[in-house]
């Protein structure tokens, strides 16, 4: 029987029910496999590897004696290993380096990281490679905070810790819990979405080469600290969602997955089928009963163990299709969302990861990385759909960079600018975003650059010349933001710094760059520094969130838009009781401007780009009041008059 992908095959439900006790227990398979310690100490380990012909534990607790510790082998290629307690200690000292030994039928023997290892260690003075460790500290960090209840309007800071400081290296977790998280606080972001966390074996990767899948990057410091990073983040009423790499993995086989058996198929499929080309890594094969069980509960590991609150899933574009979205354009025709090349199995892991997170955990929030627009993506699987809360909008910030790069704003299409952010499925909730991390990288540039790169490092200090260089820049990337955020989604995300017009792209240390971290760093200082003009950015970035945190109009109803003016440049429309004003006109003001509004009364101005304190030039008085004429324009019930100068955006709301 054909179930296309409208509602995962009932019979992985059933098998999953039948052998394992249901999703639940299924998903919590590291409570299984990897090294565990029962409650009297003694630890049991057990390593998938059925191609392996004898297998052992070595390391510094036996001298990487390899026959010292022998394991048994299960009729599923499943090996063991129980080391009793000695003296009521446990026989591996903790935070000291393991590995298993295998032998394959050709008499080979190599040594691997064990795959669920829950801590991996780089020393890069000896060796690019990681060392697995054994981490299990007397005393395990204790949560105070409890997680904070589901947005109703997520407000996404995009973040990644190594970057986070303004210094010449990695951060850690501990300096983005005393520095960062109190900016992402003020700013009026509830959600944090972290990068690069799974341990990665290359740091320019962006942490999308992930070696080991349950070990959190010890680049940035120790289990412990990442944990007291979520747990701070919630005392401040922050959701923190993990950026999840299930798409592909590395091709590492000394310290990651690949071969790992001796084997091209453990965890992957074998052959061409099992290889990115372009990323040159490795491809889960999703139909396999264990490498089901190894990424769900990879995903019930951070729920569990770092309380996480949730998942941004990498690259699902990449697992839908068995082109992995390469040379394929997407027309949103059907045929491309239900023909020959969807990958089947990989719609019933998403399906079931998502069926799983959900039933466990209510509150849970998923976001798939889809540019294909895959139909029912965003719906529960009860609906026939593959059950992730958001998508992100990513043809918002492609448009935003085309405009910048090939036209100049007095050429831009409003009518093509509004359709873009209101092109979406509206059953299926999206995350908009004007750029995010993918923008910044070195190759493109980030909106601030396209917009004034000439003048960025000598015209951004208040002491110099306001050109008109400048002037645009400021009030294009308040414009561009705003309409994006209040347009765009019922999400918001925003790649940290940008939101004051951070003035580089990112660019990690690398052969091609000597190694620099000049690049690979975000300059807090430049923001903190009451004479330069970042500050405005970053202020009406923050007037922009706690405005919406107190009206709503993420979580609204989609926005209606009653003017699309190419002539004068303005767009106007309505969404959660909130009229927004937008006038990108490069030379032209408007007094008494006539704009329509459904809901009659007396409005007064919320927010308003050209205030001073935002970098404007303070030509409104906000103590107008404007009450409305019972007359239909533009297709609403009333009108009022605004003035709204040049390159202004004006947002209203009932008194």
């Amino acid at each position: 029987m054909d179930y296309g992908h409208g509602i995962p095959p009932p019979q992985w439900i059933q098998r999953l029910q039948e052998s394992e006790g249901g999703l639940d227990k299924f998903s919590k398979g590291y409570e299984i496999m990897g090294l565990n310690v029962d409650k009297s100490g003694n630890i049991i380990y057990r390593e998938w590897a059925p191609n392996a012909t004898r297998a052992s534990l070595i390391g510094e607790f036996n001298n990487w004696d390899s026959n010292s510790h022998p394991m048994e082998k299960n009729e599923y290629g499943v090996w063991e290993l129980v080391l009793p307690t000695k003296d009521g200690q446990s026989v591996i000292p903790h935070n000291t380096k393991i590995k298993i030994s295998l032998v394959f039928p050709s008499g080979e023997r190599a040594d691997r990281l064990p795959a669920w290892i829950s801590r991996v260690t780089q020393d890069l003075s000896v060796s690019t490679l990681y060392d697995a460790v054994f981490w299990n500290p007397e005393l395990p960090y204790e949560f105070k905070n409890k997680a904070p209840a589901k947005p109703l309007s997520a407000k996404i800071y995009e973040a990644h810790v190594g970057i986070s400081t303004s210094e010449y290296r990695v951060g850690t977790y501990s300096e983005f819990t005393k520095n960062v998280l109190p900016r992402i606080s003020k700013l009026g972001y509830n959600v944090i979405q972290l990068m690069a966390i799974m341990e990665h074996a290359y740091y320019a990767s962006f942490g999308y080469q992930v070696t080991n899948y349950f070990a959190v990057s010890s680049r940035y410091g120790t289990p412990d600290q990442l944990k007291e990073l979520i747990d701070t983040a919630h005392g401040l009423g922050i959701t923190v969602l993990l950026d999840v790499v299930h798409s592909h993995a590395s091709n590492n086989v000394l310290d990651g997955l690949n071969q790992f058996d001796g084997t091209d198929h453990l965890y992957f499929h074998e052959g061409v089928k099992g290889r990115h080309s372009l990323w040159d890594s490795r491809l889960f094969n999703y139909g396999s009963h264990e490498v089901l069980r190894f990424l769900l509960s990879n995903l019930r590991f951070y729920m569990e163990e770092y309380k996480f609150d949730g998942f941004r899933f990498d690259g699902v574009t990449s697992m839908l299709y068995k082109h992995h979205g390469m040379g394929t354009g997407f027309s949103g025709g059907y045929p491309e969302y239900f023909g020959p090349a969807v990958d089947e199995e990989s719609i019933v892991y998403l399906m079931l990861a998502n069926e799983m997170l959900h039933q466990i955990y209510p509150n849970v929030i998923t976001i798939a990385e889809d540019v294909s627009g895959m139909p029912a993506l965003c719906l529960p699987r009860s609906f026939g759909g593959i059950g992730f809360d958001y998508r992100l909008a990513m043809a918002i910030p492609d448009m935003w960079i085309k405009l910048l790069k090939e036209k100049r704003d007095e050429d831009w299409d409003l009518v093509n600018i509004c359709h873009t952010l209101t092109n979406r499925r509206h059953l299926e909730k999206t995350i908009a975003y004007a750029e995010s991390h993918d923008q910044a990288l070195v190759g493109d540039k980030t909106l601030i650059f396209w917009l004034a790169d000439k003048e960025m490092y000598t015209h951004m200090s208040v002491m110099s010349d306001r050109t008109p260089i400048i002037d645009r820049a400021l009030g294009l990337h308040k414009l561009i933001r705003l309409i994006t955020h209040a347009l765009g989604g019922e999400g918001y995300l925003n790649f940290e710094g940008n939101e004051f017009g951070h003035p580089e792209w990112l660019d990690f240390p690398r052969e091609g760059n000597g190694n620099s971290y000049h690049y690979a760093r975000r300059q807090w200082n430049l923001v903190d520094d009451d004479l330069l003009r970042y500050k405005y950015l970053n202020a009406f970035d923050a007037a922009m969130q706690h405005t919406e945190e107190k009206h709503g109009w993420l979580h609204s109803s989609q926005a209606y838009i009653s003017l699309k003016h190419q002539t004068d440049k303005v767009v106007v429309f309505e969404r959660a009781k909130c009229l927004f004003v937008f006038n990108f006109h490069w030379s032209n003001s408007y007094t008494d401007y006539r704009v329509g509004v459904d809901i009659p009364g007396t409005y007064k101005i919320i927010l308003n780009s050209d205030r001073r304190e935002f970098g404007g030039h303070e030509r409104i008085d906000e103590t107008v009041n404007y009450p409305t004429t019972s007359m239909e324009w533009n297709g609403r019930k009333n009108w009022l008059h605004v003035y709204v100068p040049t390159r202004t955006a004006l947002v209203l709301a009932l008194e």
